[in-house]
């Protein structure tokens, strides 16, 4: 009630002008308008239960009042806060939109490597500010994760089966008979007669909704992982699931939300109604599970892509020297010692090396070239270098050994061969060094078609001379 009291005093912002949503057991206010792309909702205040199938990706302030006893709950609420509104794109130009918040009370807030996950950043580089666009045509993948978890496209294919099947019709709104009895003081004298036989219980209890809450729950992961299709159960899909029903009862029998779905849970878990829903769930997950298959491996492009203006980096990296990196300063992976002997390399050559720039492997941020192995996917490049002469190389240390060299490298050679018609000034290759074990020897690389790559034959491959 405070800081309700003091959103409105203050700043006003207040449930009356729709600028704060409530979401806690029992009260939702502005609840239904949150998810919404231009929502007013500026601030939301919530309990744990929200860390369950809760899809808002324009959160940016958490305010944390006391100690966290779920791992998960922690990493996920994070990941709220730090996730982007639409991760293809990569981060925003103005850079109030790409930080994350967190405010508290507590003495200190821990989240472990291993459930982190590089969730938090520490360090942060920025592109030089005497950096020149090069405007190269770079490929991300369209995100399919839907293929192992329930999307929002879920709820439509749902209501449409429950449509075919007819529910409405067939499920009996006033059944909320649920029919759970425990054993009540049940003896034998020989526990060998038992063999083969089943015991019922005897004995009915009455539940409170917290009970028919944790049921509905089983119910709903139960139902993802049997019938004709198997679904990991976890909690975005079951989250998913749930908001399905709650919008068929919304849709056809006019439930409001809130104390309705209390109401909906108890219909739905009934001794008559609860076959059906089971049915409706599984023809939706093999029509969602068609659908999403069938839909092919998608690229999207970038036109003009340019180094980010700024990269951040978690604990495990480490800062170097490097004034030949166009990020300063720049920190590196210690793991892997082929790339930091290029680096190396890179650095001696200050005649010819403007710059060079080591790329990552993930979404739009980060530069790649497009290339076909079994599907069509990014090749994230390990180097863009810049030279003196206005040329771009574009290098990659990969492994000769690794299953999917030739079709990078027929990705990469097809990539250089159409830009350059275009009238762009661009080379590349995959690279190694003839001395794999301490890189004292040359450098050296492929930058032919697949059907050219001979394994363990280095007769076609080039020195790299810069």
């Amino acid at each position: 009630d405070l800081v309700i009291r003091i959103l409105k005093d203050k700043y006003k912002i207040s449930t009356e002008n729709g600028k704060l949503a409530i979401w806690l057991s029992g009260e939702h206010i502005n609840k239904e308008n949150v998810e919404k792309a231009d929502s007013e909702v500026e601030v939301l205040i919530f309990k744990q239960a929200i860390a369950l199938g809760w899809d808002c990706p324009r959160a940016q302030i958490l305010v944390l009042f006391r100690e966290w006893h779920s791992p998960i709950f922690s990493i996920q609420t994070v990941g709220r806060i730090m996730r982007m509104p639409e991760p293809d794109k990569g981060h925003y130009q103005n850079d109030i939109l790409n930080y994350g918040y967190v405010y508290t009370n507590l003495s200190d807030i821990e989240i472990k490597e291993d459930l982190a996950g590089g969730y938090i950043s520490i360090f942060t580089s920025y592109r030089k500010k005497d950096y020149k666009p090069i405007d190269l045509l770079s490929y991300y993948s369209v995100r399919h994760r839907e293929k192992t978890r329930l999307s929002p496209f879920f709820i439509q294919i749902f209501l449409k089966e429950a449509e075919r099947y007819q529910l409405k019709k067939r499920a009996d709104k006033k059944a909320i008979k649920l029919d759970i009895k425990v054993f009540s003081d049940w003896k034998t004298e020989d526990i060998d007669l038992l063999t083969s036989k089943t015991i019922l219980a005897d004995k009915p209890i009455e539940m409170s909704n917290y009970d028919f809450q944790r049921l509905f729950d089983f119910f709903v992961r139960r139902s993802l992982q049997e019938g004709t299709v198997y679904l990991y159960p976890e909690d975005r899909s079951v989250g998913r699931i749930k908001e399905s029903i709650y919008k068929f009862f919304e849709k056809e029998f006019k439930m409001e939300r809130g104390e309705g779905e209390d109401e909906a849970i108890k219909t739905v878990l009934s001794d008559k109604n609860i076959g059906h829903f089971f049915n409706v769930i599984d023809k939706a997950k093999e029509k969602y599970i068609k659908e999403v298959i069938e839909r092919t491996s998608e690229l999207g492009f970038i036109e003009n892509w340019n180094i980010s203006e700024k990269q951040t980096f978690n604990e495990t990296y480490q800062k170097e020297d490097r004034r030949k990196s166009i990020m300063q300063p720049f920190y590196i992976d210690e793991k892997w010692k082929s790339e930091k002997a290029f680096i190396n390399y890179l650095d001696s050559k200050t005649n010819s090396v403007e710059w060079w720039f080591k790329n990552s492997d993930r979404d739009a941020t980060f530069f790649a070239v497009p290339y076909e192995n079994g599907e069509k996917k990014p090749f994230y490049v390990d180097f863009i270098v810049k030279f003196k002469d206005g040329k771009i190389g574009l290098f990659d240390t990969h492994g000769i050994h690794l299953s999917d060299f030739k079709a990078k490298a027929e990705g990469l050679h097809k990539y250089i061969e159409s830009e350059n018609k275009r009238g762009k000034r661009l080379f590349s290759g995959l690279i190694m060094n003839t001395d794999s074990r301490n890189y004292k020897g040359r450098w050296i690389y492929f930058d032919e078609t697949s059907k050219e790559f001979k394994n363990n034959d280095f007769s076609n491959w080039k020195d790299l001379l810069i």
